[in-house]
């Protein structure tokens, strides 16, 4: 069994056609028939039926499609494999963040490798922590950088790379931001938060669930920086990294409650990272 057969046997699978088939390979249809041929003799087998200008697979064809599929999967993956090991570093690097981290944590480390690997192209998409770790674990994405998950699905990795603390932040002049007591008073204010399902969501309602405090939410919106602009300008208060921290704002802490959340690499398990990949990974801090 050879490639040129299974690439055949693939191509008229795909098409459902041989003369169609033939177009795709550059190949008269002639030459695809053969090759068909040759591999039905091989295995003892008919892979399709023939049904006027189209074909059909037997339950033999539809045994052979995934198995020869896989091979050219494994084969392309092993010449880029082999191609990665050339000292120049070049292809695409498919990278999912969220809006927060891609504005405070990335730009330093997409400035510097940028400038080392000038033939790299990027294919950056900014989305939600959640959408960034489900678009690496269905393989539409290689790596991303995001609020880590607290349960990760089986097929991922997860690498921490920065602590993010986060506090109870207002405006300087809302009341809450001059009472003695913080606690007490926030059942009376709007609580600025990201939309339900999230990380950061969950992380926040937590521990004022454990306390049953009936809170009143105010605007929800998953862009942290959006939830600054609406804290800064007095229409309630947030919980929002230490790191958002800006004139005007001021923290709030609470006795005996912590937020805190970790941002990090998400990488797919057993996936070989191209070498535009790999190289991006090695470039970020260490945990």
């Amino acid at each position: 069994m050879d490639t040129n057969t299974l690439q055949a046997f693939l191509a008229v699978a795909d098409a459902g056609s041989f003369s169609l088939a033939a177009e795709q390979l550059f190949l008269t249809q002639p030459a695809v028939s053969k090759r068909v041929a040759a591999l039905e003799e091989e295995l003892a087998v008919k892979l399709f039926e023939r049904l006027g200008r189209s074909v059909l697979l037997t339950e033999a064809g539809r045994t052979l499609l995934p198995r020869a599929q896989r091979i050219f999967k494994e084969m392309a993956e092993s010449r880029r494999s082999i191609a990665d090991l050339s000292v120049e570093v070049g292809g695409v690097l498919q990278l999912a963040t969220s809006h927060h981290v891609g504005l405070h944590r990335l730009p330093a480390v997409l400035r510097d490798y940028s400038r080392r690997y000038p033939k790299v192209a990027f294919d950056l998409q900014f989305m939600d922590s959640e959408a960034g770790c489900a678009a690496v674990a269905a393989g539409t994405r290689e790596l991303a950088v995001v609020t880590l998950p607290w349960t990760p699905m089986s097929n991922l990795v997860v690498q921490p790379i920065w602590d993010d603390p986060l506090m109870v932040t207002t405006h300087c002049e809302h009341p809450l931001a001059k009472a003695e007591e913080v606690l007490p008073h926030l059942q009376l204010y709007p609580l600025i938060l990201p939309e339900k399902g999230t990380v950061t969501r969950r992380l926040i309602e937590a521990p004022f669930e454990e306390m049953g405090l009936q809170l009143m939410i105010g605007v929800e919106t998953n862009s942290l920086e959006t939830i600054r602009m609406l804290v800064s300008v007095g229409l309630g208060w947030s919980v929002l990294p230490l790191s958002m921290l800006q004139e005007g704002l001021v923290c709030r802490p609470l006795p005996d409650i912590r937020f805190f959340r970790e941002l990090g690499l998400v990488t797919r398990r057993n996936r070989n990272l191209c070498r535009a990949a790999q190289v991006f990974c090695e470039m970020l801090p260490s945990a």
